[in-house]
């Protein structure tokens, strides 16, 4: 308090000063009077006395460049050089005690969680009531993975705040909840066929406009949980005119907003089936005649550029995580793998697919050219 006192009294600017150093007091005194609330006991009541708290310290560079930064069009060098302030406002740093998530007291997280089952009986009864079978409806479908329908269903259950806590114990709370996840499934539903019959459409306006026929590549994605990396496979495979790619379990499928935002706007232009199951989707590969392999580092994986690539050929990508299903794995007539030289011995999955998507490319038009010649 006595700091802001003198600040105030001693440096207060006036209208002889130019509008830079005015900018420049005026910012300092709000960084002085919010660290100034923020370091107060009455304003920090979630901080546990026994609890282990981290200092952050604010160093005057940093509020230097803020106040560079609110300063208007002003020369950060000449700014130093025409700073009046005594440096004992900002040069000592101010003290912040942050207690982060990480050493949150337990037992304070698991109040959030006490009463979930219950929470979800009664938002499953509404949902019932509605017409709608949660766990075969969205719950457990790929479809609404990510969605908005099933963001809300997560926070009902599984409140993050005392606040959201105490809205979802309001007796009439689940039923408001439910009617509006109904919403959110109409819409998604009906944003979801509108897309899919764009879809339709773009993929015959391409087979009219296009001349020959689709590479004879699939890609197999199994349980893919990133939507981006969806999003930039979807990507190569229509720059490289792929057969088709096979969207498996958990893995996004269009029109994912994620997924549309990475594919910028190729997925309207690649084939793609999604499947619950993978090594259903394998099987049934295998039977309609087409190699299936299995891309995943193990003992038994071929060097890429060793292989001869077959055509037709689907190629099976994992997980980011945990890789391949190893009864995937199993079903699959060859496994492959990039070979890696680095410390880590792993490749981005889109980055991956990159590789052996151009690497089929190329050595088909080799074998083309090779029969050309000599025919």
């Amino acid at each position: 308090v006595t700091s802001i006192k003198t600040t105030i009294a001693k440096h207060r600017p006036t209208q002889q000063n130019p509008p830079s150093q005015r900018n420049i007091y005026y910012s300092r005194m709000i960084l002085l009077l919010t660290n100034f609330l923020l370091v107060s006991r009455p304003f920090t009541p979630f901080i546990s006395q026994q609890a282990p708290t981290t200092t952050v310290l604010l160093p005057r560079e940093l509020i230097t460049r803020c106040s560079h930064s609110n300063s208007g069009n002003v020369d950060p060098d000449e700014s130093e050089t025409t700073d009046s302030f005594p440096s004992s406002t900002t040069s000592t740093p101010l003290p912040l005690d942050y207690k982060s998530r990480s050493t949150a007291d337990p037992d304070a997280e698991a109040k959030f969680t006490i009463g979930n089952e219950a929470r979800r009986e009664r938002l499953h009864t509404a949902l019932i009531d509605l017409g709608i079978d949660p766990d075969a409806s969205f719950v457990n479908s790929p479809e609404f993975r990510g969605s908005a329908a099933l963001r809300m269903y997560a926070s009902f259950i599984l409140p993050k705040s005392e606040g959201a806590l105490a809205m979802a114990e309001a007796p009439q709370r689940a039923s408001v909840i439910a009617n509006s996840i109904a919403f959110m499934i109409r819409e998604h539903r009906s944003h979801r066929e509108e897309w899919l019959r764009n879809h339709d459409r773009s993929l015959e306006e391409v087979a009219s406009t296009l001349p020959g026929s689709r590479k004879p590549l699939t890609i197999v994605l199994d349980n893919i949980r990133s939507a981006y990396n969806v999003g930039n496979i979807i990507r190569a495979a229509e720059a490289a005119r792929l057969e088709s790619i096979s969207l498996c379990g958990m893995t996004p499928s269009p029109p994912n907003p994620k997924v549309l935002k990475t594919a910028l706007g190729a997925a309207e232009y690649v084939p793609y089936v999604s499947n619950i199951n993978t090594l259903e989707a394998v099987r049934e590969l295998k039977k309609q005649g087409v190699t299936v392999w299995g891309v995943e580092t193990t003992s038994k994986s071929k060097p890429l550029w060793k292989t001869q690539i077959p055509r037709p050929l689907a190629l099976v990508f994992g997980n980011e995580l945990v890789g391949v299903d190893a009864e995937v794995l199993q079903e699959c007539d060859d496994l492959v793998c990039i070979p890696t030289l680095g410390v880590k011995n792993s490749l981005n999955v889109a980055t991956c697919a990159s590789v052996l998507i151009w690497e089929a490319l190329r050595q088909w038009d080799e074998a083309d050219e090779e029969d050309a010649s000599t025919s």
